[in-house]
Parts: structure tokens; C-alpha cells; sequence
């Protein structure tokens, strides 16, 4: 039992220790995996739901007017 338990063991260090290669010995930190670290989305203007939320609140408030003027424009 106990030299399965050790096998098991030596076994998840060694996967960890070649899926950390990488990082561990080359980059020196984690990649960025957000979406908006992905400069292939970036390039398509794809954002997370977060960002394009915040963007959205940014913008400036519309009128009550101007809100009806381009409900009616659409409808039209």
C-alpha cells in the first residue's frame, strides 16, 4: 500500500514538474489567461463580458428625447 501510495506520488511531481517546464524555466511567470490577453481576440474586438460591461457604463446617458427620437427613427 504504502509503495503505491509513494509510486502515485513520484508519478504527479514528475507531470507537474514537465507541465511547469515551461514556466519554471523559460517565462518566469504564468501566461495570462483572460480573454483580453488574447491578442488574436484583441484583434477582433472580442472582450470579456467584465470589460465590455464597464465600457458600456462609461458611455455618456441619452436623453428621454433622444432615446424616442431613434426608437421612432427604427421604427420608421
Amino acid at each position: 500500500m504504502l509503495y503505491t501510495l509513494l509510486f502515485t506520488l513520484l508519478i504527479v511531481a514528475i507531470c507537474l514538474l514537465l507541465l511547469g517546464i515551461k514556466i519554471f524555466f523559460f517565462k518566469g511567470k504564468f501566461p495570462n489567461g483572460h480573454v483580453s490577453g488574447n491578442k488574436g481576440l484583441q484583434k477582433r474586438g472580442i472582450g470579456c463580458a467584465q470589460s465590455q460591461d464597464r465600457q458600456a457604463q462609461r458611455k455618456r446617458n441619452f436623453s428621454i428625447e433622444e432615446i424616442e427620437k431613434a426608437l421612432n427613427d427604427n421604427m420608421n
